[in-house]
């Protein structure tokens, strides 16, 4: 009886799961970009990454309420985002980031 007992408390050990590597930034788009006189006047005139001119972008884009109602991926230009999306009236959030890639040299 003490054999059970003995076998009963030696429960195989969990398997700890390897630690997750924390994933590096991608260089390309950490690079710092100087955007076109037309983003300017939305992120700034000073180099930033892209992913800071889309987080810039899109503070712009919510304060302003530029996102459609009904579609939340679709994006309504005003004034200031018309000559970035080329002159579109709206365009899709996906759309945008390539049109916004333009605008960065």
């Amino acid at each position: 009886m003490a054999a059970k007992k003995a076998a009963a408390k030696k429960a195989p050990a969990a398997k700890k799961a390897p630690a997750a590597k924390k994933r590096a930034p991608n260089a390309s788009f950490m690079k710092e970009m100087t955007p076109s006189a037309a983003l300017a006047e939305i992120v700034g005139a000073k180099p930033l990454p892209r992913t800071e001119v889309v987080k810039k972008l899109w503070a712009y884009i919510k304060k302003n309420n530029l996102q459609d109602a009904k579609n939340k991926r679709q994006i309504n230009a005003d004034d200031k985002l018309k000559p970035i999306f080329g002159g579109k009236k709206n365009v899709t959030m996906f759309e945008m980031t390539s049109l916004v890639n333009k605008q960065l040299s």
